[in-house]
């Protein structure tokens, strides 16, 4: 029994002994001190605004020409590939001219006809004036030999029109680009038969673009033309900064937008077809609170920014504007020259204490 109690004795006093080390742990775990957060501020400054809307639109090509056949005849060669860059009179296709060469002949074999006939008739009217002179015959005889020679003259112009008109029909066996531009579409091959309208080639050229830009119909009163765009697509790295050129009088019956128009000259890089990113400049405010997006955290209270004084983190619920380049406009809650939180606001609540690094330009 007593062996029993020694055992008791035992356990107890390290149950005690346990309990102490824990509240020790406890007391010690309290006395230490919250380490500051490390962060990164600024200052704000009052700047200027740009007063803009952002939209996503589509390119569209105005000059996108479509190469048709202008006579009836055969397909000899292409020329061209599909995505080929081609220049202003380049040769596009051949068509087959033998007919018109057969043509050319026989043209040719009339006026040389007609030409024997006139000089013939010629002398015959010079004779007849001599015979005129000298009273052998009536001018009535001569009247009628002159008259048959003008008839030979005008067939003998009619013969060379024609021939001409055979000469032109024949240099359009060759099919020229007639702009500049890379081709889109090959619409033929070798030995298909065309006929005058009939699609050869279609080219697409970005020397002169247009920009489809829809926009809510509850701005359509501050947009007007004249208005300075920002314009980007994903095809290239270059922003374009133009202006509106028109508004299209009508709302879109499908999405209830604006359509408005902005050109876009000599972009090598732009392709017809694809998407465009515009931003419209509506106006500019002369001085605004602007603060980096980063300084911006969402807690219970709303969208908030925390202000540094003396070491501690002091948050301050602020109303924001335009969102412009990284950076927010601030509306409320916050004062010019207020030094906020950059790097490390994520981190923070309400009155914590922070360590100050290099604040950011």
């Amino acid at each position: 029994m007593q062996k029993i109690i020694s055992i008791l004795l035992i356990i107890t006093s390290i149950l005690l002994l346990n309990a102490c080390s824990d509240s020790s742990k406890e007391l010690d775990s309290s006395r230490i001190e919250v380490k500051p957060t490390l962060v990164t501020t600024t200052q704000i400054k009052n700047q200027a605004v740009e007063n803009t809307e952002e939209t996503i639109g589509s390119i569209e090509g105005l000059i996108d020409a479509t190469v048709a056949a202008e006579i009836v005849a055969r397909v000899i060669k292409v020329h061209v590939v599909a995505g080929e860059q081609v220049n202003k009179g380049q040769l596009l296709a051949t068509l087959d001219a033998s007919d018109f060469a057969m043509q050319r002949n026989e043209a040719q074999a009339e006026i040389a006809r007609i030409q024997a006939l006139l000089e013939n008739q010629t002398k015959v009217v010079a004779r007849n004036q001599a015979l005129v002179d000298k009273n052998f015959i009536s001018q009535t005889v001569l009247d009628t030999e002159t008259a048959q020679q003008k008839v030979l003259k005008e067939q003998l112009e009619a013969a060379k029109a024609r021939s001409g008109s055979i000469s032109h029909s024949s240099s359009k066996s060759k099919i020229l680009a007639p702009v500049s531009g890379t081709v889109e579409k090959r619409l033929v091959s070798t030995g298909d038969f065309v006929s005058v309208g009939d699609p050869i080639v279609q080219i697409v050229s970005t020397k002169k673009l247009r920009a489809h830009l829809p926009f809510p119909e509850k701005i359509a009163a501050k947009l007007k033309p004249g208005l300075k765009v920002r314009l980007s697509t994903p095809t290239s790295n270059t922003t374009v900064e133009t202006v509106v050129h028109e508004l299209k009088p009508m709302i879109a019956e499908g999405s209830r937008s604006v359509d408005v128009i902005a050109d876009i000259d000599n972009q090598k890089d732009w392709q017809p077809g694809a998407s465009v990113t515009g931003v419209v400049v509506l106006g500019e405010q002369a001085a605004a609170l602007m603060i980096p997006e980063q300084s911006l955290v969402l807690r219970p209270a709303g969208e908030v920014a925390y202000v540094v004084r003396d070491g501690i983190a002091h948050q301050a619920v602020v109303k924001t504007g335009q969102h412009q380049n990284g950076m927010v406009e601030v509306l409320d809650g916050l004062q010019s020259n207020d030094t906020i939180v950059v790097d490390g606001a994520g981190f923070l609540t309400d009155k914590a204490p922070v360590a100050l690094a290099k604040p950011t330009p």
